[in-house]
């Protein structure tokens, strides 16, 4: 299979998973109001708990993702959504976030979608760079390594709970950005603003029971599950 063929098999099969993973199909969305009907849900998860050990625990994942992810999902579906215009992607919704938001969706429609990404951003198996997308790292950062130093960085700097991205600018460069607690920079409030193309949970629960306060470890450990093919379908257009 030549090259264009892998990614474009690649792409779609990423695109596919997306898909399964966040089915807003079959739902009516009405500007300023929620059909009674309609409920966000947890995505499932396209692992078992134990497949990304040794870099992420079993009990850590389960407890992440069917306790706290579940936790925005509920808070979610108890929220007033006056003034909305829905969508079936997450990420619409995230932008028409902004200052005078309720906390109760600012918090809960982050935290959703900044973790149904993030699951989906992990690969229990090692994953190849993309060749467009490593050109895009290296045209940007000067080599792999040099992003990979640079992100880090901006992740063990993060004071407190938040996350660490690499976006997309409006201008079509990448960027690297960290965000306070549920924020991402989809958001009308978020000081630097683009598409998300790779996530990093910086909450505690999100490594503290393996890693305890050695946030380095579990950042230079994570790069080992980067399902990097999910980014490149980022690049290239998938939504969550």
């Amino acid at each position: 299979m030549v090259n264009s063929e892998r990614r474009a098999f690649v792409k779609q099969c990423v695109a596919s998973i997306a898909f399964l993973a966040f089915p807003f199909k079959n739902i009516t969305f009405t500007k300023g109001r929620i059909s009674p009907e309609f409920k966000f849900r947890l995505p499932a998860l396209p692992y078992a708990f134990n497949a990304l050990e040794p870099y992420i625990d079993s009990a850590t994942m389960q407890i992440h993702h069917s306790k706290h992810h579940q936790a925005y999902v509920d808070k979610l579906n108890t929220a007033s959504w006056s003034g909305f215009e829905f969508s079936e992607h997450l990420s619409a919704l995230c932008k028409q976030i902004n200052e005078t938001s309720p906390a109760i969706i600012r918090n809960n429609l982050g935290g959703h979608y900044n973790h149904s990404l993030f699951w989906n951003l992990l690969s229990a198996q090692p994953d190849v760079l993309p060749a467009e997308f490593s050109r895009r790292l290296n045209a940007e950062f000067g080599s792999f390594e040099a992003f990979k130093t640079q992100f880090s960085e901006a992740a063990l700097k993060h004071f407190g709970s938040g996350w660490c991205w690499l976006i997309l600018t409006e201008n079509g460069r990448f960027k690297i950005c960290t965000t306070p607690n549920q924020d991402n920079p989809l958001m009308g409030i978020a000081q630097v603003k683009g598409k998300p193309l790779l996530a990093l949970d910086l909450w505690e629960h999100a490594y503290y029971l393996k890693y305890q306060n050695r946030r380095a470890e579990y950042i230079q450990n994570w790069f080992s599950i980067v399902k990097w093919s999910t980014c490149e379908a980022l690049l290239n257009g998938m939504e969550v």
